[in-house]
């Protein structure tokens, strides 16, 4: 069984693109997160002020998915001050959430290696899903607006000095069951990163990684 371990979080600030360096941060206490293929990491989200900044706000959360049989190293966590990439961010004290079923799941990141043109990547992405015994319609999102507009929303994870690209997935029209499996075991690799998580789509649309 996962769960989801969600720490609010003190004001400060974080890289905008953040997941290599909080990773390293998180792993600097917790030196099992090392090769760990169970544990995802959400993306932290906040407000952007500034070309590679994101300041947090009353909403930010540090949310990390793992075995219910994990949760008292993640408890840990509370109280701790983690340095994500020159930025020191305060972990408060943490929500536990089980996991919820859902017909529509979004992920703002998926990446699969060798794959960064959308066609290959959603059939590769539909492979995984087929392995797992999950079904769902399975698309890229469209740019709603600006110069990109109407364009597969494109995204790119930077991982020391090296970029990888990747793409958003909307997943419909799931199973209670599969919808758990999915949000259990995600998409493609990097899940330590912020990639291939997903979470359900609320009614009106949102998830609350959005960005």
């Amino acid at each position: 069984m996962m769960i989801d371990c969600s720490f609010r979080l003190l004001p400060g600030a974080v890289p905008l693109e953040h997941g290599y360096s909080l990773l390293s941060a998180l792993s600097r206490i917790m030196p099992s997160l090392h090769g760990d293929i169970q544990i995802g990491v959400h993306p932290i989200r906040g407000r952007r002020t500034g070309a590679n900044v994101l300041t947090l706000d009353g909403d930010s959360r540090l949310r990390i998915r793992a075995p219910v049989d994990r949760v008292g190293e993640l408890l840990a966590l509370a109280g701790r001050f983690l340095d994500v990439g020159g930025h020191e961010i305060g972990l408060g004290v943490p929500e536990l959430w089980a996991l919820a079923p859902a017909t529509t799941l979004y992920s703002r990141l998926v990446t699969i290696k060798g794959f960064t043109e959308p066609g290959p990547f959603l059939e590769a992405a539909r492979r995984q899903m087929d392995a797992m015994g999950v079904s769902g319609r399975l698309e890229v999102p469209t740019v709603p607006e600006g110069p990109r507009a109407g364009l597969p929303r494109r995204r790119v994870v930077r991982v020391r000095q090296m970029s990888v690209v990747g793409f958003a997935i909307v997943v419909e029209g799931l199973s209670d069951a599969d919808s758990l499996t999915l949000q259990e075991r995600g998409l493609g690799g990097r899940r330590r990163m912020g990639c291939g998580i997903f979470v359900p789509v609320r009614n009106d649309g949102g998830t609350g990684d959005e960005s």
